[in-house]
């Protein structure tokens, strides 16, 4: 089988390869560009998967980042249902599942994530879901039954997303949590309990400190055994443990990859000719004051556009303010900055009822914020938290003041 060559080659077709794709056009580059999708849809948003698009309110062709047409306009040619299993860095040419070879001018690394699966017995029974793709969504909604007793083991975002929709479609729920909270490598006790008891109030049954020993079965999974003992049946069990990036073919062909791909601030890896995007890339961050991997659609948009000017010679180092956000029942939590080796958290507002926001500081500073309900907050957190001002930690718990005007009066001199 021949090859066939272009300029600059995409691998993945999520959020990232999108972005880049298109800010690469919108910058003037003429040359020829290809995003090969190891699924066989053209890029589409993740995010409603675990919300509209499970609950049936969102259709598939509504996911679409963008019109058929526009992938044909622009001249981005999409090789959908491709997979990478080679980098051959010297030759530049990477070779498909399929057989065929692509040669490249520039490689853009964008494979995102695969989801991390059970290690126990039972992993791979018939009734075991994960999700991160539409073909995932739409075997679990395939598989389910009215009233499913469904369990989901872990109880990060995407596992209480999951749970939520569930509820509301009438199924039973239990969320399996192996830490003493929920969300606890991501937030703070307060919005961890109030997450808890949110869940509960809508009939979820949330178990922490939950260790899954095995998945039993007769021909399919029928119960969950935790390692006190304890059985939970199951029709279902949907496994949102977090997800290991995609790298492998990197890695074979000698580039760093501890935790996903190794790159500096414009995205360039060690290989002049390769950068790397999105959830893969392990790149340092100002906010978090080392390298990190950052799984969301704000770092997706933004290093897909540095990666753009890198490849049209603009250095723009990446800088963007990270930013997040969850939908659970009727609460929208919308958090920005990192909430990582904080040396003090404060609850603005009821944290019994949304509504609330938690500050966290370090050394006197806003580093990051949850809000609840509370879109003002979020809204002006923002500036507060890319000035790195300290601020007044009593005026800040004060859900009466506004959370711009609580600058440290001293320091704002």
């Amino acid at each position: 089988m021949g090859q066939t060559d272009y300029d600059i080659v995409i691998a993945g077709a999520g959020q990232a390869a999108a972005q880049c794709a298109q800010s690469l056009r919108q910058g003037g580059f003429a040359g020829s560009i290809a995003l090969i999708g190891d699924e066989d849809a053209a890029p589409y948003e993740r995010p409603p998967l675990s919300k509209e698009y499970l609950a049936g309110k969102r259709d598939a062709a509504r996911l679409a980042l963008r019109k058929p047409e526009y992938w044909q306009e622009k001249q981005v040619s999409l090789l959908t249902g491709r997979r990478v299993t080679a980098v051959d860095r010297a030759a530049q040419s990477l070779s498909l599942e399929d057989g065929a070879n692509i040669g490249y001018g520039k490689l853009v690394w964008a494979t995102g994530g695969r989801p991390r699966r059970l290690s126990c017995a039972g992993a791979d029974l018939a009734g075991v879901h994960a999700i991160r793709t539409i073909a995932d969504i739409d075997a679990l909604k395939a598989d389910l039954v009215p009233g499913a007793r469904v369990v989901i083991v872990g109880g990060g975002y995407i596992g209480l997303e999951t749970a939520a929709v569930l509820r509301a479609l009438g199924h039973e729920v239990t969320v399996l949590e192996a830490q003493e909270r929920l969300l606890a490598r991501v937030t703070s006790p307060p919005v961890s309990a109030f997450y808890a008891g949110l869940h509960r109030r809508h009939g979820v049954d949330i178990r922490l400190s939950a260790q899954v020993s095995a998945l039993r079965d007769e021909g399919r999974v029928t119960a969950v055994e935790l390692s006190d003992g304890t059985t939970i049946p199951a029709d279902i069990v949907i496994v949102g443990i977090g997800i290991i990036p995609n790298v492998e073919p990197l890695a074979l062909a000698g580039l760093p990859c501890p935790n996903g791909v190794v790159v500096d601030a414009l995205c360039r890896t060690p290989d002049p000719h390769i950068l790397a995007i999105g959830d893969c890339a392990l790149h340092p961050n100002g906010f978090a004051g080392r390298a990190i991997r950052l799984e969301s659609v704000q770092n997706a948009v933004d290093q897909g556009k540095v990666a753009a000017d890198t490849l049209l010679g603009l250095e723009k180092p990446y800088a963007a303010l990270p930013w997040f956000w969850s939908d659970q029942y009727d609460v929208k939590m919308q958090a920005v900055g990192l909430a990582m080796e904080y040396d003090h958290v404060l609850v603005r507002g009821d944290a019994a009822a949304a509504g609330f926001s938690v500050l966290y500081l370090r050394g006197g500073r806003l580093i990051a914020i949850d809000c609840l309900n509370n879109a003002r907050d979020f809204i002006q957190a923002k500036a507060l938290i890319t000035g790195g001002r300290q601020i007044d930690s009593a005026r800040a718990a004060d859900p009466a003041v506004e959370l711009k005007a609580v600058i440290d009066a001293e320091q704002a001199a």
